[in-house]
């Protein structure tokens, strides 16, 4: 096994490496219970210890509680359900991942759903303005208020890290720094009317299934890359939602969409962003251990959502 401190060393993080693992047991950005658990689920698997394992400093005091950010009157705004409580826990949550990259650590943000993107890039852009996006998900989770359907915001926050749709005064914290030249999506194969138009309109990358398909995960990354980062000299942030995955691979996941990324396809695309030394900041998303057919599947969604992070914290396959 290649480790974190024999592979590519980081362009931005101080030596030596440290991780710092935010527990986000979150799900108001959607409607289906337990994906609040994945962050326990993955911390009780032994994610802290595998990450020391591959030679990373862990700072982990506890996952974060949210029981003090609970909003009793939170009608929806327009579509948009509980706005109020997503964009606090965000909020929060950006202030964290932020105060922890200022102090030269990788924030690891475990969720919870994917609305909590919204704080994690946030707090990832406070203290790398030119940061680049690499979203992997089935989902472009970039609908507005104005073009949901479900009005869950766990498929809104990228817009409002654009600064797209109309301004909402509850997520006025929210600055909109994110070019869109710097996103590119990677397994996109749900994605609604409106998100297609929005992605054509703004010029934004994304490569779906039917391009992974075609010309291979390796040439996928680099193209992702080679886009958003064409020197590799600028940081980082990778987020993985689990459902990028096929659900024969990662099966306990809130929205399952068939035709997924293979185990090794996923895998690769952390592996790559590794060595390319730029990586500051990681999500990985939306695994949720209530929605397993049985314990097996669970355990299976634990331990890809696991062996996702090790491989982007530098767990390389050995060279022949």
């Amino acid at each position: 096994m290649t480790t974190a401190t024999e592979s590519s060393a980081s362009r931005f993080l101080p030596n030596p490496k440290t991780v710092a693992i935010v527990g986000c047991p979150f799900r108001g950005g959607q409607s289906k219970e337990g994906v609040d658990h994945g962050p326990i689920h993955l911390v009780q698997a032994g994610l802290p210890e595998q990450l020391a394992g591959l030679g990373w400093n862990v700072h982990f005091d506890s996952h974060h509680q949210f029981e003090e950010i609970d909003e009793k009157d939170d009608p929806p705004i327009g579509k948009m359900k509980n706005p109020r409580l997503v964009s606090r826990v965000c909020e929060a949550v950006a202030s964290t991942v932020g105060d922890h990259a200022k102090q030269g650590r990788l924030p690891l943000t475990l969720g919870g759903d994917h609305s909590l993107a919204m704080g994690t890039i946030s707090g990832t852009l406070r203290r790398y303005p030119d940061a680049c996006v690499i979203w992997v998900d089935a989902h472009a989770d970039i609908n507005t208020s104005e073009t949901t359907d479900s009005g869950n915001i766990h498929g809104m926050p990228v817009s409002f890290l654009l600064g797209l749709g109309p301004k909402i005064a509850q997520f006025d914290w929210v600055r909109p720094i994110l070019q869109a030249h710097r996103l590119v999506y990677i397994g996109l194969r749900d994605v609604d009317v409106g998100e297609k138009r929005i992605l054509k309109e703004n010029g934004i990358k994304a490569f779906s299934m039917h391009e992974v398909d075609k010309w291979g995960i390796g040439r996928i990354v680099e193209m992702a890359l080679d886009h958003v980062n064409p020197k590799r000299d600028l940081p980082i942030h990778l987020s993985f939602d689990v459902d990028a995955l096929d659900p024969t691979v990662a099966p306990s996941t809130g929205t399952p969409v068939r035709g997924g990324l293979t185990f090794r396809e996923g895998h690769y695309i952390c592996e790559a962003v590794y060595e390319t030394g730029c990586l500051v900041a990681l999500d990985i998303m939306e695994v949720n251990p209530s929605l397993g057919t049985n314990e097996e599947a669970v355990k299976q969604t634990v331990a890809v959502g696991c062996s996702l992070a090790r491989s982007a914290l530098g767990n390389l396959p050995p060279c022949l």
